[in-house]
Order: C-alpha cells, then structure tokens, then sequence
C-alpha cells in the first residue's frame, strides 16, 4: 500500500501546491512543493531503488530534481540559475540510468533526430527572449532535455518499459512551462500545466524502478 500511499499524496500536494500558486501564498507554495517531492523519492525508495543499478540512478536523479525544486520556489535570480543547474544534473543522471538498457544504434537515432526537431525549434522561441548570460547555459540545458528524451525512447523500445519514456516527454514540456514562465511570459496558466506535468513525469521516473527490481 504505501507505493499507492505515496503516490497519491504526491497529486493531492500538487493540487494544494497549485491552489497556493493561484492565490499568491510563496511561503506555503514552497512547503508544499517540497512535500510533494519528498513523497517520489519515497516512492521510489519502497519501490526497491537501491537494489539495481538502474533504481540507484534514477534514485539520484529524483533528489537532484527535488532539489531543484526547492531552489525554484525562490524568484531570486540565483536561485533560479542554482535550479536549472541541479536540473540539468538530473536529466543527465536520468541519460545515465536509460543508458543502461541494451538499446539498438537505430532507434537511438531515430529518437535523436526526432527530439533534435524539437529542440531547435524550443530554442527558436526562446531564443529571442533570453538575455546574453542565458543563452548558453538554456541551450545546454534543452541539449540535456533533447539527449535524456532521445536515450529514454531508445530505453523503452529496447525494454518495453515506457514509463521513463512518457515520463521523460512530460518532464520535457515541464521544462517549456518553466521556461515560459522565466523568460516569456508569466502567468498562473504555465503552472496550472507545467506543475503536473512535472510531477507526474516524477511519479512515472520513480514508478520504473519496480520493473528494474
């Protein structure tokens, strides 16, 4: 029960997280986001991270999101560079964790291209919003997002486990909500989308230890 558990409170702290957003509560928003994240990491821990080498991975890649989580509850503009950089960590240890699987070099490539796509045109509509000390680091991190989606996709046709590939996606138009957010425009409705997105993409990472155990 407790995965179910743990699940559960996860999407009931989101709603509570979202409910504070749109109410302008910054110090109870944050509390509760960080409540939120706690509760994948348990899940994945229940779920058996610690006995494979995958879940191990993925394990590290949750607590480097949840700390990402925490550093965006700021609006300071360190705060926000110190959360993109813990994030871009975490998408590079969810690539580690995906390469893992036997994947073949033709669906690799298959995938990359695909994402390479989407990533120029990410960087399209960003581009022109960013200010000069963003444009490296943005790129970097949409690269990170490009590579972890592309590795995941090739992970679930290798395996048949498409829980990280859904989960990758998800994570990825998270991204684009935040984004949004920082650079383009900000509105309530990038967090009304971008927050579940992002938690569900979380759940979905954690849930796919079981499978690895």
């Amino acid at each position: 029960m407790l995965p179910i558990l743990f699940t559960v409170s996860c999407l009931v702290l989101v709603g509570a997280l979202l409910a504070a957003e749109r109410v302008g509560r910054p110090v109870l928003a944050g509390t509760v986001k960080t409540m939120a994240s706690l509760c994948f990491i348990a899940l994945a821990l229940v779920l058996g991270a610690l006995s494979t080498t995958y879940g191990t991975i993925v394990l590290v890649a949750l607590v480097l999101s949840a700390l990402g989580d925490v550093a965006l509850a700021s609006d300071r503009p360190a705060a926000f560079m110190a959360g993109l950089g813990f994030f871009l960590l975490a998408h590079i240890a969810f690539s580690a964790a995906f390469a893992q699987a036997p994947w073949s070099w033709g669906a690799l490539a298959t995938a990359a291209a695909a994402m390479a796509v989407v990533g120029a045109l990410s960087l399209r509509w960003l581009w022109p919003h960013l200010g000069a000390g963003f444009k490296g680091p943005v790129l970097a991190y949409i690269v990170a997002i490009m590579v972890m989606c592309a590795l995941a996709i090739a992970f679930a046709g290798a395996t048949g486990r498409w829980l990280p590939a859904v989960g990758a996606l998800l994570f990825a138009a998270s991204d684009l909500a935040v984004a949004r957010q920082a650079f383009v425009a900000r509105t309530f409705l990038n967090k009304a989308w971008g927050l579940p997105a992002y938690y569900v993409a979380q759940l979905l990472m954690a849930w796919s230890v079981a499978g690895a155990a």
